[in-house]
């Protein structure tokens, strides 16, 4: 078994936000706790040590306690970048990603990933979710930005980001991975709604998890 004080947890603050009108999304409020901070503290006791990507706004987020690092890829290119970021800075053997606009993600998340990489002999492990279809039906969507990857992987991410790849999913497919499915009884039917607006974000902020 993967034991979860090894793996570094990375919170993903890095991007534009311009579905939020270009404001900062990890430094939003969401019930009286900016978004990153609710992420740190949600992962903070899962895993060995925690670290925040983020592009803008970085004394305020290093004001939360941890360390901060900045895209080594230029013009906000994506999740990859915080990824490499986060895989040139881990000293764990495994790193665990999670975005900062979804701050009700499971409390049990490194744990069932690393089980999940464990029992499947895997070296990535990425969250799956329900999600409601058009016809009312349920089905599990990946989740690619909740993420459990080994440091090992740093220069394989680092020689497809080089060659100009830019999705989380193209480069998943290079490496064996391990599904971990987050629809058992009790699982929050809440835990991956993300916010990408600031309508959703005010909408999630009325609900109860159960």
């Amino acid at each position: 078994m993967i034991d979860t004080r090894d793996i570094t947890g990375l919170i993903l603050a890095g991007g534009r936000g311009s579905r939020m009108g270009g404001v900062d999304k990890g430094l939003q409020p969401f019930r009286g706790m900016p978004l990153a901070q609710h992420a740190l503290r949600r992962l903070a006791p899962q895993v060995g040590a925690v670290m925040i990507n983020a592009n803008r706004n970085l004394a305020a987020y290093e004001a939360f306690g941890a360390p901060v690092w900045p895209d080594g890829l230029a013009d906000y290119p994506g999740p990859l970048a915080g990824f490499l970021a986060g895989l040139e800075q881990c000293r764990n053997s495994w790193l665990l990603t999670v975005p900062c606009d979804t701050p009700l993600f499971p409390t049990d998340l490194a744990g069932r990933l690393a089980a999940a990489a464990t029992t499947q002999g895997a070296d990535i492990a990425m969250a799956a979710a329900p999600e409601r279809q058009a016809d009312g039906s349920m089905r599990l969507r990946s989740q690619p930005v909740f993420c459990l990857l080994r440091a090992g992987l740093l220069e394989s991410l680092r020689c497809f980001t080089q060659e100009g790849g830019r999705k989380v999913e193209h480069w998943i497919t290079r490496h064996a991975c391990a599904v971990a499915a987050f629809d058992q009884p009790g699982d929050d039917p809440l835990a991956f709604c993300n916010t990408n607006t600031l309508a959703e974000l005010h909408a999630l902020e009325g609900l109860e998890s159960p």
